[in-house]
C-alpha cells in the first residue's frame, strides 16, 4: 500500500547537510531557484541557490566526485533535495493550460499532462526524500559541460539514458557518469540520464518540506 503523503511530510532537517561542505569542488546551478526551468518562475521553497542532501547521500556523492576528479572532471548539480511545496508548485502549474511559456525549451513535443503520465514529473518526488540528485559532468581542462546528447530537464525520449539516436560519444558520456554513480551506491531511472537516487537512502518513506536554505540548516 502506498504511504499517505500527508502523514509522512516533515520539516525536520536534522539529517541534512550542505552538499558543498562535503564536496567543495561541486559546481551548483540550481535551476529551480532561477527562472530558467520548465515553469519559467522560481519554484516555491527554493530560498537559496544551494544543494542540500542527506548526509549519507552527500558522502556517497563525495566518492563519485573523488573518482571523477582523478579523471579530470567535476560534478555539476542542477537539483538535489526538493521541498514537497516545490512538487505541489509543479502540480498546480500543470493544471494551468494557458501557461506554456517554456514549452519550446523543455517539452516541445509533449502536452503538459503527458509530463506526469510519462514519468518526467512526479506528484511525489524522490527528491523530497533528500537522497536524489540531478547532475552532469564538467571537464576541468576546458570548463565545459560534457556533451550528454541533450540538456537537463528536456522532457523527451532523447533524455532516456539508453536512447541511441545520439552519437556514440554522447552515449558513452552518459554511461561514464552512470557507471560511476552505480559504483558508488546510486541507482538511475529510465527516463532521465541526469537523475540518480541513493540505493540505501536513509528516509525511504519520508518526504520533507523545509526550504532550500543554508540558514534553515543552522536553526
Amino acid at each position: 500500500m502506498e504511504p499517505n503523503y500527508k502523514e509522512i511530510v516533515t520539516k525536520d532537517a536534522s539529517g541534512f547537510v550542505l552538499l558543498a561542505d562535503y564536496v567543495p569542488s561541486i559546481i551548483q546551478e540550481i535551476r529551480y531557484y532561477s527562472t530558467y526551468n520548465f515553469i519559467g518562475d522560481r519554484i516555491d521553497g527554493y530560498e537559496e541557490p544551494c544543494a542540500l542532501m542527506t548526509a549519507e547521500a552527500a558522502r556517497a556523492l563525495r566518492s563519485v566526485s573523488n573518482e571523477m576528479g582523478a579523471l579530470g572532471y567535476r560534478l555539476k548539480v542542477f537539483d538535489a533535495y526538493r521541498p514537497a511545496s516545490a512538487v505541489k508548485h509543479f502540480v498546480l502549474w500543470s493544471i494551468d493550460d494557458l501557461d506554456l511559456r517554456m514549452k519550446p525549451f523543455f517539452y516541445p513535443d509533449l502536452d503538459k499532462e503527458d509530463l506526469f503520465l510519462r514519468g518526467y514529473i512526479a506528484k511525489q518526488s524522490s527528491h523530497s526524500r533528500g537522497s536524489t540528485v540531478d547532475l552532469t559532468l564538467l571537464e576541468m581542462e576546458t570548463g565545459r559541460e560534457v556533451d550528454m546528447g541533450g540538456p537537463f530537464d528536456l522532457f523527451s525520449e532523447v533524455s532516456h539514458p539508453d536512447y541511441r539516436g545520439i552519437t556514440d560519444e554522447q552515449y558513452n558520456n552518459r554511461m561514464f557518469l552512470r557507471d560511476s554513480m552505480l559504483r558508488n551506491g546510486f541507482k538511475p531511472i529510465d527516463c532521465e540520464w541526469w537523475h540518480f537516487t541513493l540505493v540505501d537512502e536513509p528516509y525511504p518513506d519520508t518526504y520533507f518540506d523545509f526550504p532550500v536554505s543554508s540558514a534553515y540548516l543552522r536553526q
